[in-house]
Formats: structure tokens, sequence, C-alpha cells
């Protein structure tokens, strides 16, 4: 890692949902599971990496209203903690999305720096021990370019969801790759913090086949909680909602919960080992 990339705090953690098929519910459980987290306690923060924005929508913060973005904070133009903007969930804020970072790449494709713009604005966040959050979230898009590079760069972790489909063990094999090369070439301290299944269907063989599958590939990789694919979780972002406000009681929230309560039990074993 170059020597002028400052290193990352241990708060806050630092997660990144990837994955770079699309589909398989990234945005979904980066809206979900950081609602999961705040509503336990923690203080979290969403980075919004996807040009389409769908996670700023989906927490309720319009187009009109993103007068700053994650496209400021690859520039260097603003820092992250003036880019975050608090959300109708109490202690989850997110630093929102626009356009502008289709063509990030292309303008900072020159730069020296320009696969650690976004761990230095991290980073910054954890100077002096005095972090207004605990967990930062970074939602990818669905392909493997230099937004995602940036993220992995910037994260202790990644979290990658995966859809209950024939060709997820093919998907995965790609992403744990590119994570492989980031931890060896860029980030040193980037591990899988695990695998979690998304949109299971228990009336479909084929899911329960793959749940089998991942599991005797990845083993503990994987974590317990499955997501199963649930109605209320599709409605909730058209309300600009977390499923876990539009409806707590469905089965998608509860897995999100119980999904939270899976990744702070990961996190102390790390934090202890």
């Amino acid at each position: 890692m170059p020597q002028n990339v400052e290193r990352l705090p241990s708060v806050p953690r630092v997660l990144v949902i990837a994955n770079q098929k699309g589909g398989v519910g990234k945005t979904t459980t980066a809206i979900n599971l950081g609602t999961a987290l705040a509503a336990i306690g923690e203080r979290v923060l969403i980075v919004d990496l996807d040009p389409q924005g769908n996670a700023s929508t989906g927490l309720g913060i319009g187009r009109e209203s993103r007068q700053r973005s994650t496209y400021d904070i690859l520039m260097e133009e603003v820092p992250l903690r003036d880019v975050a903007v608090e959300t109708v969930v109490p202690r989850l804020s997110i630093a929102p999305s626009t356009l502008d970072l289709l063509g990030v790449e292309l303008e900072i494709a020159s730069f020296q720096d320009r696969a650690f713009r976004l761990r230095k604005a991290v980073a910054a966040l954890g100077k002096e021990g005095n972090s207004p959050f605990t967990y930062v979230l970074i939602d990818c898009p669905p392909s493997l370019n230099l937004l995602t590079i940036n993220a992995m760069a910037a994260a202790h972790a990644v979290l990658v969801p995966l859809q209950c489909e024939f060709f997820a063990l093919e998907g995965l094999s790609q992403i744990l790759g590119t994570v492989e090369r980031v931890r060896r070439g860029l980030n040193p301290e980037l591990s899988i913090h695990g695998i979690v299944l998304t949109m299971f269907d228990g009336r479909n063989n084929l899911s329960g086949q793959v749940v089998e599958d991942v599991r005797s590939h990845m083993g503990e990789k994987v974590y317990e909680t499955v997501i199963p694919r649930n109605v209320r979780i599709s409605e909730a972002p058209s309300h600009g909602k977390p499923a876990i406000l539009y409806d707590i009681n469905c089965a998608g929230s509860q897995a999100y919960l119980r999904l939270a309560s899976e990744v702070i039990q990961r996190e102390r074993v790390l934090r202890a080992a």
C-alpha cells in the first residue's frame, strides 16, 4: 500500500456490500442492514457509490435535495462528514449518489491516488477517535470498476449478497477473486466478512440446493441468516423507507434484524482475536 495513504481507523468499521452481478440485493441489504444496525444502537453511515442512487432514493433522499454527493467526495471537493445527510431512520445517515458518478472514473483516471480517494475520506472520519459513526456501509454498483475498487480499498471487509439461483457459485468466484486481488495489491486489511444468501424461495427446490452448495463450498463464511424473497421488501423503496420501517413484522425485515445481530457477533469475535 502506498505510504501516503492513511490507514483505516478501527472505528468506524467499514463494510463494503459488493457483487458484480446486478439484482442480487446489494442495495436492499445496504438499506435494511444499515437500518437494523441503527435500531440496535449503532451509528451508521451508508455511502451510496452506485450512480443509479437507489440507496439514496430508498431512504427518502430525493434527487433534487442531493446538493452534495459521493462524486464530490471522490473529487476531494467536500469531506465525507459534510456530505452525509440524516434519514428518517434515527442514527442512520447517507452520503447520497448522483449521476455525476458516471463520469468520475474518467476524471480521476490519471491521478496516482485514484484507487484510494474514498479510503482517505473514510480515514478522515476516524481521526482523533471522534468519528460520528460506528459503521460505514458502502453500496457498490453492479460492476467491478474503479468505484468498486475504491470501495474495497476503503473497507475492512466485504459482505457479499448472493441470490439463490443457478449461477450463484459462478458469480461468487469472480467477486472472491477481485477481493483477493485488491487485498494483495491495494488493501492488505481486506477480508470477507460474510456471504448473505438473498431472495430465497422455500417453494423452489433450486433455492434449497443453492444454499446447500454455497454452504458446502464456503462453510462458516456464509451467514446463518437467509433473506427470503418478500413482497414487502420490494414495496418499501417506492415509499422511501427501508422494509424495517415499512413493515417490521414481515419475514424480510425480521431476517435483516437477525443478520444485523450476526454481523455484530462476528465483529466481536474479530475484535477479540
